[in-house]
């Protein structure tokens, strides 16, 4: 048993591949063992496909994927089908996993996502490696920020894809440089992603940290997070959605939404975002709908945050919109609107970089109700300066100490 234990290990550590005969007890599956060459130059993408379907058919239980240390490894655009075999299947990352680096080189593949999990059931992704998602070339590319530049691409690469995925976690692992979204939760349920870091440069756009959607119960943790975008951002008909002891910063804090955009119905419920602390971040916590949406976000708690510089401490922005000529923010009022209610904010304090620390815009024809101000302090990171709120159409109630002033309307 202990020879077994040291074997196993030295798998897990790349010390060497074993050139034993698989068979239907083996447990480790190192991407080695399946023609990776683990230059950072050669497409190792057939050798990981191999593996994950070697281990996904396997009748062990906890089959283990292994991408061992010391190792570089280049993947283009791949997906990890389920179900399993398994009730549980594991996918260590030790090495460094190398998205392609040059968008010219994902023509004819799928640009939309790089790495998928999909239909997994008890999945597990850790390991203290690396997902490098290569994506400063894509960064100048988005005709959603360069609208008028030739050639510019439609579609740009999500990094690390959970979709239709039940039961499973993602935990200590790196993921750096995505040239879009870092790590997806899309259509999943009881989903735990904890332990990670993830980095892009400030000024890289799009480059959300995590962002879920369609999905329930999920749970964000211990987690440190600096991007070009928000640090966790939760869109449709999501619910159950726990973000806790979080850094965040740079980025555009955590944000709810946009919802609505296409004037669909918005169902967004149960989320719960505490003990995250928001380091020079352009948002705080951030509701935004878009005008034309329909439906509801409620039941949202924000507690026991801390501002360091952030721009927008505390911000709902209901009147979302593009006008015709692709301005942001400059448009006509609608009748139409997201009912956005029972919302709670409570014990945030720290220091805004800008005049409003309180900044509640909500629809002059669906309002904002049912919201609670409690034991905030918020002041100015200028010495001498003042923070105010300001209220459009938001109503609630006020507890303890409010500073700034609350702007709330009975």
């Amino acid at each position: 048993m202990k020879a077994m234990g040291v074997f196993a290990l030295m798998l897990i550590f790349g010390l060497f591949s074993a050139d034993l005969p698989f068979s239907s007890a083996q447990t480790i599956f190192n991407v080695l063992d399946y023609g990776a060459k683990a230059d950072g130059k050669t497409d190792d993408s057939n050798a990981f496909s191999a593996a994950w379907k070697a281990a996904c058919s396997a009748g062990t239980q906890n089959p283990t994927v292994v991408v061992p240390s010391r190792k570089d490894f280049l993947v283009y655009p791949l997906t990890f089908q389920g179900p399993c075999k398994s009730s549980s299947i594991s996918f260590q990352v030790i090495g460094t996993i190398n998205a392609p680096s040059s968008p010219s080189v994902w023509r004819g593949r799928n640009a939309r996502r790089w790495l998928i999990f999909h239909g997994v059931t008890g999945l597990l992704i850790t390991g203290n490696g690396t997902f490098n998602g290569h994506g400063s070339e894509w960064w100048d590319l988005s005709c959603a920020d360069h609208p008028r530049k030739t050639g510019c691409a439609t579609v740009i690469p999500m990094a690390l894809n959970i979709i239709h995925c039940k039961r499973s976690t993602i935990s200590d692992i790196y993921t750096i440089d995505s040239a879009k979204y870092h790590v997806v939760v899309n259509q999943s349920s009881d989903i735990l992603v904890k332990n990670m870091h993830i980095t892009a440069p400030e000024s890289s756009p799009n480059t959300d940290g995590i962002h879920i959607e369609l999905s329930q119960n999920v749970l964000v943790n211990n987690s440190v997070i600096a991007t070009g975008d928000d640090c966790v951002s939760i869109g449709e008909l999501s619910s159950n959605i726990n973000v806790s002891y979080v850094t965040c910063g740079p980025g555009h804090g955590v944000s709810i939404g946009s919802l609505g955009r296409y004037g669909n119905s918005v169902k967004v419920e149960n989320i719960h975002v505490k003990k995250v602390n928001f380091k020079g971040t352009t948002n705080g916590v951030r509701i935004k709908t878009w005008q034309i949406g329909l439906g509801y976000v409620r039941k949202i708690s924000f507690e026991h945050i801390t501002l360091e510089s952030v721009e927008n401490p505390i911000y709902i922005d209901q009147n979302y919109c593009i006008d015709l000529n692709g301005t942001r923010g400059n448009c006509e009022p609608k009748s139409t609107g997201v009912h956005i209610s029972e919302v709670t904010y409570d014990d945030i304090v720290g220091t805004s970089s800008s005049n409003a620390a309180i900044h509640l815009n909500c629809s002059h024809s669906i309002a904002c109700t049912g919201i609670t101000l409690s034991s905030i302090k918020i002041e100015s990171d200028k010495s001498g300066q003042q923070v105010i709120s300001e209220c459009t159409n938001a109503h609630g109630t006020n507890s303890g100490v409010v500073q700034p002033k609350s702007c709330l309307q009975s």
